[in-house]
């Protein structure tokens, strides 16, 4: 039997959208990963480190799903949900979990890691994170790139500027905090929202999509987005991922 659209609506506004694990969109959403394979190629790095800082870490789903932390592993986070999440899946693992702001400083204190790391962060700090690392060090990240999911944010929102996270404007802010890029690559990703309630689940948790988003603020333009996904099918985006890896001079590398 097909779900109404008030009953696909109410369980999606009501869900906990704590933490940065999508599972709830399984059967309801598809987005192409990259080709290069963050986790995995984490994992290496990881294994390889002996101190390592991974900022931002959401619910630390990333780093509790790896084979081997390093002897030191330190995460941070600043969202109070997040927190609790990290340190239930970090600290079994020997990792320490540090509440921090979401601007610098970061409180450490100067070339105490040989890797630092983060996935899809909101913004990068390159002078801190050019400070932390060690000589030799390396700062490896994977980051939403210019005009992520722009169908979502153009239907809900109007046209914006999603240029500011252009990966070629990060080599330039890498390399000004005195870093060297030593890979960086990028890729357009297809995604499909098969129902309004994972368009609803997505924009509530991925909250820069549409800033300010609410079920009652747009419940006009989700009826309309429904009747459409009903009518012709998956509502089409592509988010836009980028992969950064730089190394501060000096030292041996991890």
């Amino acid at each position: 039997m097909r779900r109404t659209y008030d009953d696909l609506v109410q369980e999606a506004d009501t869900v906990s959208v704590d933490g940065w694990d999508f599972s709830w969109l399984d059967g309801r959403a598809t987005e192409e990963r990259p080709s290069w394979g963050y986790t995995r190629l984490l994992g290496r790095r990881m294994a390889d480190a002996r101190a390592a800082l991974d900022i931002q870490t959401g619910g630390g789903e990333i780093l509790a799903g790896l084979p081997v932390l390093p002897p030191v592993t330190v995460a941070t986070e600043s969202w109070p949900p997040n927190l609790k999440l990290a340190a239930s899946r970090l600290r079994p693992r020997g990792a320490w979990v540090v509440a921090d702001d979401e601007e610098p400083r970061l409180p450490f204190g100067s070339e105490v890691f040989d890797l630092v790391t983060s996935r899809h962060p909101v913004e990068t700090w390159w002078t801190e994170i050019a400070r932390v690392l060690r000589p030799g060090g390396t700062y490896f990240s994977q980051q939403v790139g210019p005009w992520s999911v722009a169908e979502l944010t153009d239907y809900f929102y109007g046209p914006h500027d999603g240029s500011s996270r252009d990966p070629g404007r990060a080599r330039q802010a890498a390399e000004s905090a005195g870093l060297e890029v030593v890979d960086l690559r990028s890729e357009r990703l297809r995604m499909e929202f098969r129902d309004i309630g994972a368009v609803i689940y997505f924009l509530r948790k991925v909250i820069w999509i549409v800033p300010g988003f609410s079920v009652a603020r747009y419940q006009d333009k989700l009826r309309a987005l429904h009747d459409r996904i009903e009518a012709d099918g998956p509502f089409i985006a592509h988010s836009s991922r980028f992969l950064i890896e730089a190394r501060r001079p000096g030292g041996q590398a991890a």
